[in-house]
């Protein structure tokens, strides 16, 4: 059974910064791409980063630079860096395996004040 559970979420000050992490049981990050995606209260849940299966990222527009995708494929772990937050970045983080039917986390709280 697939399993992906993401930790690392808390409250921060604006400015501040977060390391999310997703981890992957019941099978193996190596080979797949994977995606963050994030959802604000009354919002829609919105693509964040994705990183392939060799390494290579994209971001969303609204990242501008702040937010690091990576992975560790020894440790079944991607990673989110978030650097200097804002409150709009407020929101439950998750992680996307686009592996069959794709699998989700159970999501991780970030929230952010001013």
């Amino acid at each position: 059974q697939v399993q992906l559970v993401e930790s690392g979420g808390g409250s921060v000050q604006a400015g501040g910064s977060l390391r999310l992490s997703c981890a992957a049981s019941g099978t193996t990050f190596r080979g797949n791409a994977i995606a963050w995606y994030r959802q604000a209260p009354g919002n829609q849940r919105e693509y964040v980063a994705h990183i392939n299966s060799i390494g290579s990222t994209t971001y969303a527009v609204f990242v501008k630079g702040r937010f690091t995708i990576s992975r560790d494929n020894a440790k079944n772990t991607v990673y989110l860096q978030m650097n200097s937050l804002s409150p709009d970045d407020t929101a439950v983080y998750y992680c996307n395996l686009p592996q069959g039917p794709g699998y989700w986390g159970q999501g991780t709280q970030v929230t952010v004040s001013s």
